[in-house]
This record gives structure tokens, C-alpha cells and sequence, in this order.
């Protein structure tokens, strides 16, 4: 769960004074780059904040129209800090909750997503056996008013804002329920609770005895979490491998990524080792109990949301030749984050090192003290990374996070399934469903069959659904770059007519001929409304490619050992 703080930046007076102090914060980070490069005398600083604060009170006392300060001198330091890589960021009291719950998983509310859509907040999905979910909220519900001031036009961060609180007060709803005969207006008395985020989104067993773990995010309880889940599936005595879910996982604690690379490798294992500026600050991360797995074939899944403590495991993994890695290469964050105290409870999270897997390498992606003239930066080309060997003597390569051992090709999902899931069809459908079904079969069991998919083709609204043609689009360029270049002629222009009669067809039978790609949202979305978030997992693996590449891998020993062994001894099946 990704959580961001808006600010409205948009007054014409604010705008002014925001481009001045931009322009001074860079000199400040100049000033400061160059002090760190050259040792020059800390005076150079001390003149440099001298004139940052001289300018501060000129325009404070003498600019034309009334500005507010506060706003402006944290974006004179968002753009210093800017300078120096996106995770460096200062953060005044106000924004710090969010930032503490990310960390923890834990807050005081209702427990349950929120979504912004159509300029007001719905209920997106309750946590199950959340204050939110006991008191009767579902998804699709438009919120109205908490307690009593409305919300309607306020943006998530702030309706968020209004139903947190500590736990034992209780908050009261207003929200407007669709599909229950004429739209229903309820109110709910709702006791809020500490709330605690699960990390492990999901876990539990796949054909042919393989466990599955979907771990969200590092947090001060993964590791527990993880422990757990592991642990019951040991237990029946009849779990053959396992895979773990790193998609999408943006990171956390690095602790905690050492702790559970401790299930699965000897203890006093060497898993990462971070650099600081000094010589003196380097810190070297072992694993410190007994596993609880070491033996267990391994996969763990990536994706290019796959980021920093989520790199740390998968990568040690993968240099100490101890799982499978799979998937698409991940994100590539090699930088390490720690939080200092700033006056008036401010909080400074700052870079301070970088860290290296077992195999010595450096993962990230992005050099940002080597920037482009505009400001800008990339991603370190392949041709630049150099090479590293994992513990049985396989390549690895370095900077652009961690490319997995076998790739796994998602098949392409057309406009038309897009359009559906992003515009809400889909969601909106499995809520009307609800309101209209009181029960389905279990999540692992429950298929959207002919009759369903008919009466959700029936559920939209062709006027209103975007059924952009994007073949008919690049035909219209075709056509006017032919006409610029002086290409056009009655011929062609008759072929791009056939062409761009051939890419048409009505919706109702583009809806048809996308069923097989749209059919696993439905079955997500329905089986989220009964059965939460973890029937919402249980659905839609049935349709995970990367799942079937797991499971297939596991179920090949010979393959399996084969791919976490050196070239010289690998063997040539495939």
C-alpha cells in the first residue's frame, strides 16, 4: 500500500515565491555537494544559510501578496533534498502518520481501503473482521459525512484523515449504498480499533504440496508473520516446496528481511553488508537463529515492483544459490534510509549507505550523483553493469536490480480488458453482484460462467464505456503523416478505409472476444465481496502464469537443481 501526501500547490502568489526558493535550495545543495567534495570551511555552509534565511525574512516582510511560509520553506527543502535521490525527504509532524503506519502496519481507525474516484471516496474493501467490516461497510459504498461534517469533494488523504482516530472513539458514516433496490443512504456508528496491517497477504497450499507465501510489504512484523505461516505449513509434514511473493513489494525494514532469510539459510550465513561514507561505517548483516526450512526447494517470485528489503532477499537468495528466482527483473534499489530527529518534531529520512548481497554486487539501478545536463537521470545501462558470481559459481550481474533465473511472459491485456478494470466496470459489477447475491462457492471453487459473463456484458452502459480504438487511431496518423508527405492517393486511402473498417466491431462482441482475459478480474473482484482479501488471492492464482511456471519448476527436481547449479555441471534439459 502506497500512501501520499497532496498538497494544493496550485495559488499563482505560492508559485511565484516556490520557483525562488527552488532556485535557492539548489544553491544550498550545491553549496553543500561541494562542501562534501572539496572540504572546503564550514563558513561556505554558514554564508549559504545566511542567505537562505535573509531571503526568507525579505519576502516574508516585503513580497506583495500574502504567502504562506510554512508551505514554501518545506518545498525550498523538498527541493534541496531533491537533489540528492528521491528517498532522502524531510517530513514536518503532520505527514508523519502515514510514514509510521507503512513502517509498523499498525493505525487507529475503521480498517478499511478507500478510493478516490469521481471527485468523492468510496469504500474500496474492508478488512475482514475490521470495526469497518463488523459494523456492515462494503465496497462501493460513496461516503458522505463523517460525524458530522460532509466529505463529499474532499480527497482521500483528508476523508482519511477524518476516520482515524484512537482506538475506543467511535466515528459516525454516513454513505450512499447503490444496487439495493432505489440507492440506499446508511449510517453507521463504527468503534475504531488498532488496526494492524497484515504483511502476509496471503498464505496457504497449492497442488501438488507446494505453500505459498504473499508477502506485501517488510514491516516490524513480516518476519513474524512469515515465521507463522511457514511454520503451519510444516507442520502438516506434507509440504514439498514453496513459493514466495515478492511482486509488488516495495520494501521496509531491512531487519526484517534478514530475519527471514534466516528460515531458510545456516545460521551465521553472511546476507548483506552496507557502506556507509566513512571506512568505518560498514555493517555486516548474518542470519542469528536456527532455520526453519534450510532444505526446502525454493521459488520466489518479482516483478519490477520488487524493491529494496524485498531485493535484499531475493538477490541473497539468488547469490547463495538458495532459491529459484522468477519473474521480471526488479525494481533496483540499492540504498539504505534511516530517520534522524529535526526540530519541532520533524523527521529527516536520509540515505545513509548502500548495501551489497553476498556476491559483493550493488543492485541499484540509478546513479543519482551522475546526472543528465537537464537534471534528469537513468538507469545504468547493461552494457555498463559488470559481473559477479553466486556461491556455486553462476553469473550475477550488478546495477539494475536483480534479473531472475527464469523469466515469466504475462500475456499482453488488450484495451478493451483495460479499460474495463481501470474504469471500474469490473468493480462496480462485483458490487451489484453482492447486493444481489448472499452467497457463491468457496474463492478457489467460484467461476464467472455464461450466464454471469452475459448479465455483466448486459451491466454495461456502451454509451458510457471507453471503447477507444487504438488500431484506429494509428490509422488516423498513418493517414495524415501519408497526407504531410504527399503519399496520399485515392488508393491508399481506400486501403486504410478496408484496413480501419477490419479493426471495428461493436463492443458486445469485443467484450466476447476478450472474455478469457477479463473472466479472472470478475472472478477476483466477486470473490473479494464474500470472501476478502484472501478469497480476492485464492481466485485469481488459479490464473497466475507465474504460478503454473512455479509450480512446474517445483514439481522438476531435476530441472530445479539444475538451474542453481554452475554452467559446467547445468544440465541441458529444458
Amino acid at each position: 500500500m502506497v500512501l501520499k501526501i497532496k498538497r494544493n500547490r496550485f495559488q499563482q502568489a505560492q508559485y511565484s515565491m516556490k520557483k525562488l526558493f527552488y532556485a535557492v535550495a539548489a544553491l544550498i545543495a550545491a553549496s553543500l555537494i561541494a562542501h562534501a567534495e572539496t572540504r572546503s570551511p564550514k563558513g561556505d555552509i554558514k554564508a549559504n544559510l545566511a542567505i537562505f534565511n535573509a531571503v526568507v525574512k525579505e519576502v516574508q516582510s516585503n513580497y506583495v501578496d500574502s504567502i504562506d511560509m510554512e508551505d514554501v520553506v518545506e518545498t525550498a527543502i523538498a527541493a534541496m533534498l531533491n537533489k540528492f535521490d528521491p528517498y532522502t525527504e524531510y517530513m514536518p509532524r503532520k505527514v508523519q502518520e502515514d510514514f509510521k503506519v507503512l513502517n509498523s502496519g499498525e493505525y487507529g481507525g475503521i480498517g478499511s481501503y478507500i478510493m478516490q474516484r469521481d471527485g468523492n471516496v468510496y469504500i474500496s474493501g474492508p478488512h475482514k473482521g475490521s470495526p469497518a467490516d463488523k459494523a456492515g461497510l462494503r465496497s462501493g459504498d460513496l461516503i458522505m459525512s463523517v460525524d458530522t461534517m460532509t466529505v463529499l469533494g474532499m480527497t482521500s488523504d483528508k476523508v482519511s484523515e477524518r476516520l482515524k482516530g484512537p482506538r475506543g472513539t467511535t466515528v459516525k458514516v454516513k454513505v450512499k449504498r447503490p444496487y439495493v433496490g432505489a440507492d440506499s443512504i446508511l449510517t453507521f456508528d463504527i468503534v475504531r480499533e488498532k488496526i494492524q496491517i497484515p504483511a502476509v497477504s496471503y498464505s496457504g497450499m497449492l497442488p501438488g504440496e507446494i505453500g505459498y507465501i504473499q508477502l506485501s510489504q517488510f514491516s516490524e512484523k513480516s518476519a513474524e508473520e512469515v515465521e507463522d505461516a511457514l511454520k503451519s505449513m510444516l507442520a502438516t509434514g506434507k509440504l514439498k516446496g514453496l513459493v514466495l511473493d515478492l511482486r509488488d513489494n516495495g520494501g521496509g525494514f531491512l531487519e526484517s528481511a534478514v530475519k527471514i532469510l534466516g528460515y531458510f539459510l545456516p545460521k551465521g550465513t553472511e546476507v548483506l553488508r552496507t557502506r556507509g561514507k566513512g571506512v568505518m561505517d560498514e555493517r555486516v548483516y548474518k542470519t542469528a537463529g536456527k532455520p526453519i526450512a534450510p532444505d526446502l526447494p525454493l521459488v520466489v517470485l518479482i516483478d519490477d515492483g520488487t524493491a529494496s528489503a524485498s531485493e535484499i532477499t531475493s538477490g541473497a537468495l539468488q547469490d547463495l544459490d538458495r532459491a529459484v528466482i522468477m519473474g521480471s527483473r526488479s525494481f533496483g534499489k540499492g540504498l539504505v534510509q534511516t530517520t534522524r530527529s529535526i526540530p519541532y518534531d520533524g523527521l529527516l529520512k536520509v540515505t545513509v549507505a548502500r548495501y551489497y548481497i553476498p556476491s559483493g554486487r550493488l543492485i541499484q539501478a540509478i546513479d543519482y550523483s551522475h546526472r543528465n545536463p537537464d537534471g534528469t537521470v537513468a538507469r545504468i545501462p547493461d552494457s555498463l553493469t559488470n559481473v559477479f558470481t553466486t556461491a556455486a559459481g553462476r553469473e550475477v550481474r550488478d546495477g539494475g536490480g536483480i534479473t531472475p533465473d527464469v523469466k515469466v511472459t504475462y500475456p499482453d491485456i488488450t484495451r478493451v480488458t483495460y479499460n474495463a478494470v481501470r474504469d471500474n466496470w469490473v468493480f462496480d459489477y462485483a458490487n451489484r453482484y453482492r447486493a444481489t447475491h448472499d452467497h457463491i462457492a468457496p474463492a478457489a471453487e467460484f467461476v464467472v460462467d455464461d450466464s454471469i459473463y452475459a448479465d455483466f456484458k448486459r451491466f454495461i452502459d456502451p454509451a458510457k464505456f471507453n471503447h477507444d480504438n487504438v488500431g484506429k487511431a494509428i490509422l488516423d496518423r498513418l493517414s495524415e503523416v501519408a497526407t504531410v508527405e504527399g503519399y496520399m492517393s485515392d488508393s491508399l486511402k481506400n486501403q486504410i478505409a478496408v484496413v480501419e473498417g477490419m479493426l471495428q466491431r461493436p463492443l458486445d462482441q469485443d467484450l466476447d472476444a476478450n472474455r478469457k482475459a477479463i473472466v479472472p478480474y470478475l472472478e477476483r473482484e466477486i470473490a473479494n465481496r464474500y470472501y476478502y482479501r484472501e478469497g480476492e488471492a485464492q481466485s485469481f492464482l488459479r490464473h497466475d502464469v507465474a504460478i503454473d511456471s512455479a509450480l512446474s519448476l517445483l514439481k522438476d527436481s531435476d530441472r530445479y537443481k539444475a538451474l542453481l547449479a554452475p554452467k559446467s555441471r547445468k544440465s541441458t534439459k529444458k
